[in-house]
C-alpha cells in the first residue's frame, strides 16, 4: 500500500517587478482580455498591495488590491487554469481581506463579469453582496459586458 503525498502548498508572497513576465503568462492563460504589462507596473509603482502564489513550477496566481480612506478595492484575482478549483482564489481573497482590515479598511469592493459565474459564486460565498452594476465595463467578444459591483462590510465577523 503506497502513501498519498499531498502536493506542497504554493507560497504566497509579495509581487516584485521581477515577477511580471511570469504574472503576465498566468494572466494570459486565464483571461480572454488580460491586463497588460503597463497596468501591472502601475499597480506596483503606486503602491497597490500585489501578491503572487509561487509553486515549485513557478508563479501560478496573483492578487492585487488598493486600500485608501477606509475602503479596499480588489482589482485582480487570477489563478492559472491548471491550478483552479483548489481553493487558491479563495485563499487569496481571504488573505487580501485580512490585510485590508489591518490597513483599517471598513468595506471591500470589487467588480466581476456578469458571465463569470464561478467567481461570482466564490465572492457571494465569502459574504459579498451585490450593490450595483457597471454597464459595458469589460471588453468581450461581443463588444462590452456589464460588471456586477460587490461589496462586503469588513467591520463585522471574520469569514
Amino acid at each position: 500500500m503506497s502513501a498519498v503525498v499531498a502536493a506542497p502548498q504554493p507560497l504566497l508572497r509579495t509581487m516584485t517587478g521581477h515577477d511580471l513576465t511570469a504574472v503576465l503568462k498566468v494572466e494570459n492563460a486565464a483571461y480572454d482580455f488580460p491586463w497588460t504589462l503597463p497596468i501591472f507596473r502601475d499597480c506596483l509603482r503606486v503602491g497597490c498591495h500585489c501578491y503572487v502564489y509561487e509553486s515549485p513550477q513557478g508563479i501560478i496566481g496573483h492578487g492585487i488590491m488598493s486600500v485608501a480612506v477606509g475602503e479596499c478595492h480588489i482589482l485582480n484575482i487570477c489563478v492559472h487554469p491548471d491550478h483552479q478549483r483548489r481553493g487558491l482564489g479563495e485563499g487569496m481573497v481571504l488573505f487580501l481581506l485580512d490585510l485590508a482590515r489591518q490597513k483599517k479598511a471598513r468595506i471591500a469592493l470589487l467588480e466581476v463579469r456578469v458571465s463569470n459565474v464561478a467567481a461570482y459564486h466564490l465572492y457571494t460565498k465569502l459574504s459579498f453582496d451585490e450593490v450595483g452594476t457597471r454597464k459595458s465595463y469589460y471588453p468581450s467578444r461581443q463588444g462590452r459586458e456589464d460588471a456586477i459591483i460587490l461589496a462586503r462590510d469588513l467591520t463585522v465577523g471574520n469569514h
